[in-house]
């Protein structure tokens, strides 16, 4: 097993390689450069997060989150969430990301309840590769209740 240093001297070339190694680090030409970019963002938006609240921390974000879109198309902002997943899965490895995943699910639950996340699992397991749960609903006429799930903006 390599050791600890092998490993940072191996995030330290790919990041020379122009690679991101440390989430928050882009930009950084080495694995420290990485580390101090990624600590000062996070103070950053920690800060901001403490000057706005949550709400205006929130609304900020979802601001930021449509302007890249209409930037991007729908098509380029899809693929830039692939990416990003892509990269966050060769972070984490596959036991990281499936963690990841099932925390994210158990917190979805826990906000909709019971019944929400029913009613959306209902939509999710009508979807196929050709075609979204919410198409094949429209199509076979069966009802969801959307608004059991949706999250209020």
């Amino acid at each position: 097993m390599a050791s600890r240093q092998e490993s940072r001297e191996k995030l330290d070339a790919k990041a020379q390689e122009g690679q991101t190694v440390v989430p928050g680090g882009t930009g950084g030409k080495s694995l420290e450069a990485q580390e101090h970019l990624a600590e000062g963002r996070t103070k950053g938006g920690e800060t901001r997060k403490e000057q706005l609240g949550h709400e205006g921390y929130s609304e900020m974000g979802s601001k930021g989150g449509q302007t890249r879109k209409e930037q991007l198309g729908e098509e380029g902002y899809k693929e830039m969430g692939k990416k990003g997943g892509n990269t966050r899965k060769e972070q984490l490895g596959h036991e990281g990301y499936s963690e990841m995943g099932s925390k994210g699910g158990q917190t979805r639950k826990e906000q909709l309840g019971h019944e929400g996340y029913s009613e959306m699992g209902k939509k999710g397991g009508l979807s196929t590769k050709e075609e979204s749960g919410g198409e094949r609903a429209e199509r076979e006429g069966i009802e969801i209740d959307e608004s059991k799930f949706t999250t209020k903006a």
